[in-house]
Formats: structure tokens, sequence, C-alpha cells
């Protein structure tokens, strides 16, 4: 046995160094997308990938109004929906009681409201309207049996933008391991999932971003972390805001208060086994204080978390979890 396994590891080296980078670039769920991967042979087509994507937009795009969550949406009582949408739901409503109610995809209400979803808005609700949207936010009034996607009140409606993408993700690097791929980055919006080691041996490297300390400065590259397997994805405030009448507001909205985040939190970078995890947990560290977000990291098993935010003074920190801190090289 042991001579066998002698023999093998030349073997395996000899043909790992026959795989060359193959590389897709696409658009798809209004961003970009990129997917590397080393092969001997061209495996996946960038049609493959559209194709993929297209079936999941037809699921789970609000901005599709023939897709199953725009007909979920408009329905009085719910609907039965496909194995996306479902699977996607069933993290949902693990995230949902796992943060007690700090990830809500009924948020859709607010998040139109405040000027982030599908249609422009003229100015941002006053708190009677919030009030009143409040009434058509909870998970508590979704249920799930089987294929069937049930809803209390009609007026309930829900947004999967939070977590979505990062399934998407998922479903694009199986796909790639189906097809015998064992080296790739799978990138959506910002949003990665990775296997490793590259041919060479070495990691893949992903650089994080976040603001500059500068509050007017760019935002820039503030660690590289190496990676061989695993999923890492990014919640912030920083990028993504409206400013009306001298009004700045976040993308992110509180389902329980109605309005958008207003905390210490800018950013957080999460890594964890898949990208559907991580996808959905991030938005939710974003609405804790630093402290009980990196309680509830360094208790969850696979997870680990680089947080951006600002201190008692208002400049901007950083700190990282343990396990995140063993992947920075840079």
């Amino acid at each position: 046995m042991c001579f066998l396994l002698i023999f093998l590891l030349p073997l395996f080296s000899f043909n790992r160094r026959k795989e060359r980078q193959y590389t897709i670039h696409g658009y798809a769920q209004g961003t970009d997308y990129s997917v590397k991967y080393f092969a001997p042979d061209s495996l996946v087509s960038r049609h493959s990938v559209d194709s993929i994507l297209m079936v999941i937009d037809s699921s789970m795009s609000l901005y599709k109004p023939y897709s199953l969550i725009s007909k979920f949406n408009a329905s009085a009582t719910g609907l039965r929906i496909d194995g996306h949408f479902a699977r996607v739901m069933k993290k949902s409503f693990e995230v949902y009681k796992n943060t007690a109610g700090r990830f809500d995809i009924t948020v859709k209400p607010l998040v139109q409201a405040w000027g982030f979803g599908v249609r422009p808005v003229a100015g941002f609700p006053d708190s009677v309207a919030i009030k009143d949207l409040l009434k058509c936010v909870g998970m508590n009034g979704l249920s799930l049996q089987k294929d069937v996607l049930r809803k209390k009140r009609s007026c309930l409606q829900i947004d999967l933008n939070g977590i979505a993408q990062g399934y998407s993700v998922d479903v694009v690097a199986d796909f790639l391991e189906h097809r015998g791929i064992s080296a790739y980055v799978v990138e959506i919006g910002g949003e990665l999932r990775m296997k490793g080691p590259k041919p060479d041996g070495t990691s893949f490297r992903i650089g994080i971003e976040g603001p500059s300390d500068d509050e007017h400065g760019e935002p820039g590259l503030r660690h590289t972390i190496a990676i061989n397997k695993g999923a890492v994805t990014t919640s912030g405030n920083y990028r993504k805001f409206l400013e009306k009448g001298g009004q700045r507001v976040s993308h992110l909205i509180d389902p329980k208060t109605g309005y958008p985040l207003h905390n210490s939190m800018i950013s957080v970078t999460l890594c964890a086994t898949d990208a559907v995890t991580a996808d959905g947990y991030d938005n939710a560290l974003m609405a804790m204080e630093l402290q009980e977000a990196l309680a509830f990291v360094n208790e969850k098993k696979g997870m680990e978390a680089y947080i951006i935010y600002h201190d008692g003074e208002g400049k901007v920190r950083d700190t990282l979890t343990s396990g995140f801190k063993k992947m920075v090289v840079n």
C-alpha cells in the first residue's frame, strides 16, 4: 500500500501541472460575475453559467414580473415554488430563527419605501407610514410545507436579495464540481466561493475591501487572505445608500424598527463553508453591535468574520476573529 501511494503522488502532480486557467465573465442578477477554474480542457462555457443563473432569476428575481417570487408577492395566500426557491426559503427560516429575527425576508415593503426596491421613490417614509408597513413584516407569517409557500396575511411580500446571490454562487460552484473541476473561484457581485489549491499548490488569495479611515476618502484594500476552500461574502453600508433632503440612509433595513440600520457597524466580511450561509448571516451581523456580532460568530462552527466599525469617537476601526486572522497574509 505504501508503494502504491508513492507511485500515485507524482502522477497526480503531473496531471495537475497540465491544467490551465479558464475564465468566464458575464452579467446576471443586476451585477457582474466571474468564474475562474483550472482544468486540462474547457469544461464549462459562459452559456451554461448564464443558463443556470437565468433559471434562478426566473425563480427569485424581483425584477422579473414572471418570476415565482413576483407571483408569490402578488398572491393572497401563497403558491407552489420550485427547488431553488424552497432551498433558499429553508435557509432563510434558519437564519431568521438563529438571529432572533434580525434577518427577515419580509422587509420588501420597507425596502421599497426607503427607495431600494424595484420602483424609484420621491421621498422617505414618515413614522406613520413605517408603523403601517410594519404590520406587513414578519417571517412568522410565512410557512413552508414541502414545496408550498404560504402566507397568513396577503400583504406579506418577500425580498431574497440578501441571500439569493450567495445561493447562486453555490449552485454555479456545485455545477463546476459536478463537471470534475477541483480548483475554482466563483464570484457574483462580490460574493465568492472557492476550492483549491491551484495546480501549483498555492492557495487562492482574496482581497478584502473597506472604507478609508478618512470618511471622504475612497474605499481600498484592507487585507488579503489565503483560502483553499469555503465562501467569503460581505455586507456593508458605505457603498450602497441614498440621500434625499440632506438625509443619508443605508440600504440595510432593520425589520424590527422599519428604519435603516444606524449602529456602529460599517461592514462584515464573513467566511463560511458555503456562500448562502455567509450571505444570509452577514446581513444579520450588520444589525448587531460589535461585541454581540463577535460572540455570535465565535459560537458558530466553520464561521469566521472580519468587521469594520466606528468606535466611540466615530473613528474607523476593524477587528477579526482568531480564525480569520490565521487566513490573513497581508
